[in-house]
């Protein structure tokens, strides 16, 4: 897959040296509150005495605790994005088509349910953070469908399997089906099986002979 610009990709403007701490700082504490707590826990007072800084510079930092939320999602979903793009193979550039593309969609579970709270506190933030990542997603996704199969509808087929994977998806076959995170890696492998093994392509040439016979 072609190195490509992206929405989230360099969007982050150089700021000052004591501004980037501050903002690390923050988010680290963020983090840490998530891990410990849940997204009750993320008050914006509880992460400004985590982080050793004033309420104030939180809230002129990121606005309200949705805005927190969303920054903390980007963040993880640069570090998804700069493995898809530069990481190692399968889910970095290498590999076949195909197993990037099982690669891709166990990675997107995996990011979905280790980050969970965040993910989910962020489908409800404003400014719906979450429809950027998913944007962002897409384009990784519909770029391997066409390097798979060029006749393929590839932003149809990346939309159906993206929505299939959707954390409201994950949420509740995790949280409510007890469905356990390597059972729904195996699953989300599973989904894209057709496609990545080519067999989409194979039915297309039998079928069009079938037709000509």
């Amino acid at each position: 897959m072609r190195p490509i610009e992206l929405p989230i990709a360099g969007e982050r403007r150089a700021e000052r040296r004591d501004a980037a701490a501050n903002r690390q700082r923050i988010l680290d504490a963020a983090r840490g509150l998530l891990e410990e707590g849940g997204f009750e826990a993320l008050t914006m007072g509880a992460v400004a005495a985590a982080a050793g800084v004033g309420k104030g510079t939180v809230f002129r930092r990121f606005g309200d605790r949705a805005g927190l939320t969303a920054a903390l999602l980007e963040d993880y979903a640069r570090e998804l994005q700069d493995a898809i793009l530069s990481g190692p193979p399968p889910l970095g550039p290498g590999a076949p088509p195909g197993e990037r593309l099982e690669a891709f969609v166990v990675e997107v579970v995996r990011f979905q349910t280790t980050h969970m709270d965040t993910v989910m506190a962020a489908e409800s933030a404003a400014g719906q953070p979450t429809t950027r990542v998913a944007g962002t997603l897409l384009i990784h996704l519909a770029a391997l469908l066409r390097d798979i199969d060029p006749e393929l509808d590839h932003q149809a087929l990346a939309g159906m399997i993206l929505a299939a994977i959707s954390p409201p998806v994950i949420y509740r076959l995790r949280t409510l089906s007890g469905i356990e995170p390597d059972a729904l890696e195996r699953s989300a492998r599973r989904l894209v099986a057709g496609v990545s093994s080519g067999s989409l392509a194979r039915e297309r040439a039998e079928g069009s002979g079938r037709a000509r016979r």
